[in-house]
């Protein structure tokens, strides 16, 4: 995979689930159908919207087979590989590469705290255990540790990590990031949905999505549209997720994604308890905000 081919609007998927909570590939390539024909430009299983926590290595690495037999080359799967301990890190992001995954997403390790340093030898040593593209995942409110900006311009010398998504909701966190890889062939991308737009004229490749599992059409727009120098159609895009991402403060994003997939007929099912449920506020809102989606035409 070369590293131009990292751009463009990547959902982050979202695992099916039947109610008993086991998994569901029929579903699972009915949704990844979806993107694909959507229009989006790479397919994430196995991200914060995957559900990866909450499930086995096995799980993850049967959700990866499945995504890529349903994708079949059409676009490049990035497989999310991340774990608290660099050896679990290592032994799941060599059975991705054997598996056929493009490229790597390697989430920061989580619980325990970490310096910069044991970050550097953490990334790098999984990066060395494989031949594919690696890219970082910043996601700081959720690991408790971030990615500094100095780090990041050490670990980009690594040869194949390529790219890294942040995820801090902070604009000049990517800004830091842009500055630190300047002139190099490396993928910033966007991993907060509402900053989508804004990345992209930073000079991002594209973005890691999770409201492309409800919206898909709308977020390949965004891209498409900045790409072809329509910045008026592009903020229309940017801005008709804004009610959407408003429903987030009532609980885990991961769910208000999930359900919102659920309510527009899409049955992907429950995040695994206990991240389940939506206040009777928060899904009233919900179904509110997607009823007026829906009557604009978003998809």
């Amino acid at each position: 995979m070369k590293t131009n081919q990292i751009r463009g609007i990547i959902p982050a998927i979202v695992t099916p689930f039947h109610d008993d909570e086991s998994l569901n590939e029929a579903e699972l390539r009915a949704h990844t159908r979806r993107m694909l024909d959507a229009g989006v430009h790479g397919v994430f299983p196995g991200g914060t919207n995957g559900e990866f926590f909450a499930m086995s290595a096995s799980e993850r690495l049967r959700v990866l087979d499945v995504v890529l037999d349903e994708v079949d080359g059409a676009v490049p799967v990035y497989a999310g590989t991340g774990a608290v301990t660099t050896r679990e890190a290592i032994e799941l992001s060599v059975a991705a590469e054997k598996a056929g995954a493009s490229a790597l997403s390697v989430i920061t390790p989580y619980f325990g705290a970490a310096s910069q340093p044991e970050l550097i030898a953490h990334f790098t040593a999984v990066a060395e255990s494989v031949s594919i593209p690696v890219i970082l995942y910043n996601i700081p409110a959720r690991t408790g540790n971030a990615i500094a900006p100095a780090t990041l311009g050490e670990l980009s010398k690594v040869p194949n990590i390529v790219g890294i998504k942040d995820s801090s909701g902070n604009y000049d966190t990517i800004l830091q990031y842009l500055d630190r890889v300047e002139g190099q062939d490396f993928a910033v991308l966007c991993g907060n949905d509402a900053l989508i737009l804004w990345a992209l004229l930073a000079g991002a490749s594209g973005s890691i999505t999770g409201v492309a599992n409800v919206h898909p059409e709308t977020m390949v727009g965004i891209y498409e549209s900045w790409k072809a120098g329509d910045l008026e159609a592009a903020k229309r895009y940017q801005s008709s997720i804004r009610a959407l991402r408003t429903v987030f403060r009532h609980g885990n994003p991961n769910t208000v994604v999930k359900i919102a997939t659920g309510l527009l007929g899409r049955p992907v099912g429950p995040c695994r308890r206990p991240f389940s449920s939506l206040s009777d506020a928060g899904l009233a809102e919900l179904r509110e905000v997607l009823d007026a989606d829906q009557a604009r035409g978003m998809r």
